[in-house]
């Protein structure tokens, strides 16, 4: 069931109990994990913390420790399936599941007395009503049996009539069953053909230490980097994100209202966050900025760097500008001041004679008295993106995306040594100020990530690696591809189809293939023979981010009995045998005809 209040009904119940923390590997459910330890911490809550990567990994993570706790706090994972059918807990077993993923399962929704559901309601669920899915079993059993019983105490002479009125009745009973049950069908197919994102979970657990009076700047830029997290990698639409950044920038003024003295005394361990209009290039405050244009998807995939006449209207671009290129390729931190101070007006005023909006924007956003109307007036396609920066004491500043970029390469890096637990605690670790170097090492791990996307893209466009297969779009990375172990992590895959899939939006003359979404699949396991196979929805400005991906790929693996496993909280992330490669693909392709 969902929660109403959740303090009372979550963080008073769990106050003087020992919580079992289930969380999943993305990085709101770690900004999520960091808000709620501190106020764990605070209250001297004990835990334990479990990262979990997939269904197999959550459902051994219960068993070891279903004999210790009571209460479990699932975070982005256990909302979209059938959790009690799944793990069979004990009836005293509580789980709080506080989870992005849509659409939720209506056996957790209809749950009252194991699943709790931290959820916010304001997001456009449209769970069927109880009437629509679920009927009473006791209830016909026993009007039947009332009536066989009945039968009995008639007289013989009307029994034979009374039992052809009962074998009608009988009849229009099941006539009636099958049609509910087609109708329960159809609902539930409407209901859960599409998988989507809601409300990050860092969000949610930031409002509940809002309302506990204990919210610090720290838990505020977790929930930032939660909110940020789901725009880098695209699950929520603009509207969704612009409305979310619009609540974070209230609590933002908040406490930058509330710390002003502390602001005024410049100490070293002072944290300041800023609402800011801040250029869409990745990490380029850390980076040259020549090397964020190249390696950003926005740019990247406006200029068409992957061809010579790309690289020619980049050059246009920079002399534009005034921009001499010893500058622009030295680090950001090293160019002259008078430079930076004026370089994204500079770069935006130079982007609208390349066609890339922002101008009209722009001064929308600057005359407009609310905050939502400003970031509604910003088009998706502009230089500039609404984001949030912060500054810890005087020299480390940082964007929220920075922060994303890093903590994802921490922790899907692909060192032999380090284990996917090992992974979580340095991405956990990085998210704290006081662990800077470690976020710098992630920075560097993010460009080379990018650098790696960068180059396959440019290598699947020029190579012609992408497919029509009528309803999809389709690419598969070889094994021996350069860094291709790289991208058998999912959201290095997932940004790198993305990535891809707007690239090739961008250089195609093909009005239909602009349409059609992407499924792109590399090696996960050589040994064992696997594949990673992702799909993602096509490439719109005005998409509602829905993916069909996830139940089209159930069905076209029980159709040809492919060997798969659907083990990623995302539906539309699953591995597969590389010989069952052929045959899927084909049962895809009808299936979506």
């Amino acid at each position: 069931m969902f929660v109403t209040d959740i303090r009372k009904e979550f963080y008073e119940v769990v106050g003087n109990q020992r919580v079992a923390l289930l969380v999943a590997s993305d990085i709101d459910a770690l900004c999520a994990c960091k808000i709620l330890q501190a106020l764990f911490h605070c209250d001297q809550i004990q835990y334990t913390l479990v990262p979990v990567t997939g269904w197999q990994d959550l459902g051994t993570a219960f068993f070891e420790h279903k004999e210790q706790f009571q209460y479990f706090v699932l975070i982005n994972c256990g909302a979209n399936v059938d959790l009690l059918e799944m793990l069979q807990p004990d009836d005293d077993s509580v789980f709080f599941i506080c989870d992005t993923h849509r659409p939720v399962d209506v056996v957790n929704v209809y749950n009252e007395a194991q699943i709790k559901l931290l959820i916010k309601q304001d997001d456009d669920l449209g769970v069927p009503t109880y009437d629509d899915i679920f009927r009473d079993e006791d209830e016909e059993e026993g009007a039947d049996s009332g009536n066989e019983s009945d039968e009995g105490s008639e007289p013989s002479g009307k029994r034979r009539r009374f039992d052809e009125g009962a074998v009608e009745r009988r009849i229009e009973r099941q006539r009636a069953r099958r049609e509910w049950e087609a109708h329960r069908r159809e609902i539930l197919f409407d209901y859960e053909q599409y998988e989507y994102h809601g409300t990050s979970a860092s969000m949610m657990f930031f409002e509940l230490a809002w309302v506990l009076t204990k919210d610090t700047k720290d838990m505020l830029w977790w929930a930032i980097i939660g909110l940020t997290d789901q725009w880098v990698h695209d699950r929520i639409t603009h509207m969704k994100y612009v409305t979310d950044v619009a609540t974070m920038q209230r609590h933002v003024s908040r406490h930058n209202h509330r710390n002003e003295d502390e602001e005024n005394s410049l100490s070293i361990d002072c944290m300041r966050i800023s609402f800011e209009y801040d250029l869409r290039l990745t990490l380029y405050q850390h980076w040259s900025l020549y090397e964020s244009i190249c390696n950003s998807c926005y740019t990247s995939c406006n200029f068409k760097l992957w061809t010579l006449n790309g690289q020619k209207k980049l050059q246009e671009f920079l002399a534009d500008m005034g921009l001499p290129l010893k500058q622009v390729r030295q680090k950001f931190n090293s160019m002259d001041m008078s430079i930076k101070e004026n370089l994204r007006d500079v770069i935006e005023e130079s982007s609208n004679k390349y066609g890339y909006e922002g101008a009209l924007s722009k001064w929308r956003a600057e005359n407009s008295q609310c905050v939502t109307a400003c970031l509604l007036a910003t088009s998706m396609n502009d230089v500039r993106v609404q984001t949030f920066g912060v500054h810890f004491g005087f020299k480390n500043r940082f964007l929220a995306s920075d922060m994303v970029h890093a903590t994802v390469a921490l922790l899907e890096s692909t060192d032999k040594d380090e284990s996917d637990g090992d992974n979580f605690i340095k991405a956990l670790d990085s998210l704290s100020r006081s662990n800077l170097p470690r976020l710098h090492s992630g920075i560097d791990l993010a460009k080379k990530k990018l650098m790696a996307i960068q180059q396959t893209v440019a290598s699947c466009i020029c190579t012609n690696l992408i497919l029509s297969q009528g309803p999809f779009l389709y690419c598969y990375l070889m094994e021996g591809t350069p860094d291709v172990k790289l991208f058998s992590k999912p959201m290095a895959l997932t940004l790198l189809s993305k990535y891809l899939l707007k690239a090739f939006v961008h250089s195609t003359r093909n009005k239909r293939c602009k349409l059609l979404p992407l499924i792109m699949a590399a090696p996960k396991d050589v040994e064992k023979g696997t594949v990673i196979v992702v799909g993602i929805p096509p490439e719109s400005d005005t998409s509602d981010k829905k993916n069909f991906f996830g139940r089209a790929f159930e069905k076209a693996a029980e159709t040809t009995s492919s060997r798969t496993l659907h083990d990623h909280f995302d539906t539309s992330i699953i591995e597969l045998k590389t010989e069952d490669r052929s045959k899927f693909l084909d049962a895809l392709i009808t299936l979506l005809s």
